[in-house]
């Protein structure tokens, strides 16, 4: 199922493919739009824009991460730029591993979603923490202020 949402300047789609994000996580969809919104205003992106999200579990990410990064296992989740003016592209959440993060780091998976999805978006938006230290530095700080605008503790602490 497939749900949309517009604002002034951005358009999320949400791909829920593995319904127990909605059994385990009633308001789902919310809680990834207002990160996905907190991360392209903390980016100061004022162009209108699009992205799709995609809720799925832990095979269908293990899949995509072997097909896409050589890595046959799970991931928390995957940032595919578009290069499309207008559109970001797309980020696939992992269920089972977000949900199993959440547990071993002590957070809420409502706050650990948002983290993924802000960390995602940011990736869209062309940030990288694996090229350099520096870059890394910079994506954590830019995190760490779009998550305390939305009370959500630093998830690097």
């Amino acid at each position: 199922m497939t749900r949309a949402t517009s604002s002034a300047r951005i358009s999320c789609a949400i791909v829920v493919l593995d319904r127990g994000w909605r059994r385990s996580l009633p308001g789902v969809e919310r809680i990834v739009r207002r990160a996905a919104r907190a991360a392209i205003a903390g980016a100061r992106r004022t162009r209108r824009c699009s992205l799709t999200v995609a809720l799925a579990d832990d095979a269908r990410v293990r899949e995509l991460n072997a097909r896409d990064r050589r890595k046959d296992k799970p991931t928390n989740v995957l940032s595919y730029p578009s290069g499309e003016k207008g559109f970001l592209g797309d980020i696939v959440l992992a269920r089972q591993t977000v949900w199993h993060e959440a547990r071993e780091q002590e957070k809420t998976a409502a706050d650990h979603l948002t983290h993924l999805v802000v960390h995602g978006t940011l990736h869209l938006l062309g940030y990288d923490h694996e090229t350099s230290e520096a870059d890394a530095v910079r994506m954590e700080a830019l995190e760490r202020r779009i998550l305390a605008k939305l009370g959500i503790a630093d998830p690097y602490a």
